[in-house]
């Protein structure tokens, strides 16, 4: 990541489907100090704790046959859902102007869920997006890894 990316007063979201930190970068641009500014959770369990229903079937036609329906992912519909609360509030925050420049940490698959979902003028303050998961690591781990890439 170069080093105009983590500025000062430079927000970090990092996020999966369970859990996001909002973080804002006190330290400089070679010394980053990260601070947790809010944190935000949702109770996700497995989706066979989830869901009791069998799967569903249907007639494929005249014949006797019968095809199976792939059942829900309830987990990973509640992962989409919690990135697009996400979206609405770094939203929320963007119109308080509670933050200029904005990186985005998260699971690949969040990360393409929150993209999708971020309003343009959140977008516009997006300075550098890192597809990996980094939600239960410490601060400082946090930190050297934004300032690997």
């Amino acid at each position: 990541m170069t080093l105009t990316k983590l500025q000062r007063g430079t927000w970090v979201l990092v996020a999966d489907g369970e859990k996001a930190l909002f973080l804002c970068n006190e330290g400089t641009a070679f010394e980053p100090a990260l601070v947790v500014v809010d944190e935000a959770r949702q109770d996700n369990p497995a989706t066979r704790d989830q869901g009791t229903d069998r799967p569903g079937r249907f007639n494929d036609g005249p014949n006797r046959h019968r095809s199976a329906v792939a059942d829900t992912d309830w987990h990973r519909i509640a992962k989409e859902r919690f990135a697009d609360e996400i979206a609405d509030k770094l939203y929320r925050l963007a119109q308080k102007d509670a933050f200029k420049r904005i990186v985005l940490v998260a699971q690949p698959h969040v990360l393409g869920e929150i993209r999708k979902s971020l309003h343009k003028d959140v977008s516009a303050r997006v300075t550098a997006e890192v597809a990996k998961t980094l939600t239960n690591h410490a601060l400082d781990d946090i930190e050297k890894v934004l300032m690997e890439d």
